[in-house]
């Protein structure tokens, strides 16, 4: 189902989904509520991001879904429903289980990244992120006739110092290309629960509470795909529980 007349994103878009998971366009109107009830207890799942935590349901619309998605033709946001759980109001087919975003994306240079990825505690260390990760990834590099995309190259970025982003992006095909230092400014790092990249501050810093990251860039492009990706991306897929 395609569904982008509603949406500011430069691709099509649609509900991508196996036995297990369903990514479906995130709507405000039904998914902020359960997300916010439980991220707002959980702060540190905003710890490696350059925006959040958000206190309420308006102040994450506002400055999250308003601000960052809607304007931003480059970017979408998905609700991860886990098919696997009995329906909720979330979703008929399931409870809500994190969110997922396709950003910095590009139909002249044929790219896309996978980031703000929430996956909610009671789900993680499950089959969701895998699956979820998947299915982004089979529509963004399958070709038009298999019904993807036929983009080049999705990335992911995550802070130096969040091993186990790091680890996953690489059990999933991704490959590490290289760290940008000081890439990004947390302003009121410390009060926001952010996670600093270790490195001593440089002299004149105006604000010592303005914390920094380190950026990885990994990657997972068509070539890799072609060469063993989607099948790799298929057995995890398929083994997760």
């Amino acid at each position: 189902m395609t569904v982008s007349e509603d949406l500011n994103f430069c691709f099509p878009v649609r509900e991508l989904s196996n036995e297990r998971i369903k990514m479906t366009p995130f709507k405000a109107s039904i998914h902020s509520s359960p997300l916010c009830s439980i991220l707002s207890t959980h702060p540190e799942l905003w710890a490696h991001m350059p925006t959040g935590p958000f206190q309420t349901v308006e102040d994450f619309n506002t400055n999250f879904l308003d601000t960052l998605v809607h304007h931003d033709p480059g970017m979408v946001s998905f609700a991860i429903i886990d098919k696997t759980k009995p329906p909720s109001a979330a979703d008929e087919e399931g409870e809500l289980a994190g969110m997922m975003s396709y950003m910095n994306s590009s139909s002249v240079h044929l790219c896309t990244e996978i980031g703000y990825i929430i996956i909610l505690p009671q789900f993680q260390r499950t089959h969701v992120n895998s699956n979820a990760v998947g299915l982004l990834l089979r529509y963004a590099l399958q070709v038009p006739s298999q019904g993807g995309l036929g983009l080049r190259r999705v990335q992911w970025q995550c802070s130096s110092v969040n091993a186990p982003s790091i680890r996953a992006a690489e059990r999933l095909g991704f490959r590490k290309e290289g760290i940008m230092k000081w890439h990004r400014v947390f302003p009121g790092g410390k009060d926001n629960a952010k996670v600093h990249n270790g490195r001593e501050m440089p002299r004149g810093s105006l604000d010592e509470e303005d914390y920094a990251r380190d950026t990885v860039v990994l990657a997972h492009c068509w070539d890799d795909w072609e060469q063993g990706g989607r099948e790799n991306i298929q057995a995890i897929m398929n083994r997760q529980h």
